[in-house]
């Protein structure tokens, strides 16, 4: 979890527009394992610690349904603190019979993968140790292998499922994004992120300090697409937290030197990236 810290810059929160508020409640508390941390009639935060939010949900009027060839939301990813953990939640998917989309052997991480009810992807994974990474150059190697799901379950015996362990975070996000060039640039340039990994014209990773991503993108959907409306389920915007306010101003300079929008509403400071994808920036 040393990579989620200062003096690094990471998501720490997202937000998401939901279709049904209550539907959604009961998928991230029963399933997923999340608790309330407060709620309003068309609101809720979400966590697992009982005291920072990792997933605000609103249900707007009048919502409409998420469009995959639009810009968004790809996944949301929950970083679990073990292995352990990670296999216990497997065994928990499997008793509930809820059904998942897969599961992957990133060599950086394991990882499940599943949906909400509004088709927004979520992630839930464990980091093998950083010491164990394989860097050629300033890339990592990543890849995607079968599960080891019979060591997963091994690991998780007979312990019951009691929810999301407290340390969970929020290890990465992952974006649906028009083009590659214009978003690394955003990102990189102007944020300050660098590269990781790059497949191609159709996936790019970014982090700071040498993780293996804390935002990655893809325009395997959404190759030219634009930005969804302002009603529709999916990414409403997420955060970004800086070590200080002086980290905060320089990314907003370079924001603006490369031309990027930077707006100021109610004493909070937000962004969008090319791709439309809004973006709060906060400091630690």
């Amino acid at each position: 979890m040393s990579f989620h810290q200062k003096p690094l810059v990471y998501a720490p929160t997202i937000e998401l527009k939901v279709s049904n508020l209550e539907r959604s409640l009961a998928f991230y508390q029963d399933v997923i394992g999340l608790k309330v941390l407060d709620q309003t009639n068309t609101k809720a935060s979400l966590t697992a610690d009982g005291l920072n939010p990792l997933i605000k949900l609103e249900q707007p009027v009048d919502v409409t349904p998420k469009n995959d060839s639009n810009t968004g939301l790809y996944h949301l990813a929950l970083l679990l603190p073990t292995r352990k953990d990670l296999g216990i939640v497997l065994k928990h998917f499997i008793e509930t019979r809820n059904p998942l989309q897969g599961g992957s052997d990133h060599l950086v991480s394991e990882a499940l993968y599943l949906a909400d009810p509004d088709m927004n992807g979520i992630e839930i994974y464990s980091d093998r140790p950083s010491e164990t990474w394989s860097w050629n150059n300033e890339h990592v190697s990543m890849d995607s292998r079968r599960l080891d799901v019979d060591g997963l379950l091994a690991l998780a015996e007979e312990e019951e499922f009691k929810g999301l362990p407290k340390e969970t975070i929020m290890g990465h996000i992952h974006l649906q994004v028009s083009d590659l060039a214009s978003t690394e640039k955003f990102y990189c340039e102007g944020l300050g992120f660098e590269v990781v990994t790059k497949y191609g014209s159709q996936a790019l990773f970014v982090s700071t300090g040498r993780y293996h991503h804390h935002i990655g993108f893809n325009t395997w959907h959404s190759a030219g697409g634009a930005a969804p409306s302002e009603s529709s389920a999916g990414l409403k915007q997420y955060t970004l937290l800086f070590p200080t306010e002086e980290e905060k101003a320089k990314a907003i300079d370079r924001l603006s030197k490369i031309g990027a929008s930077v707006n100021e509403l109610n004493g909070e400071t937000f962004t969008k990236d090319p791709s439309g994808n809004k973006i709060k920036l906060l400091v630690a």
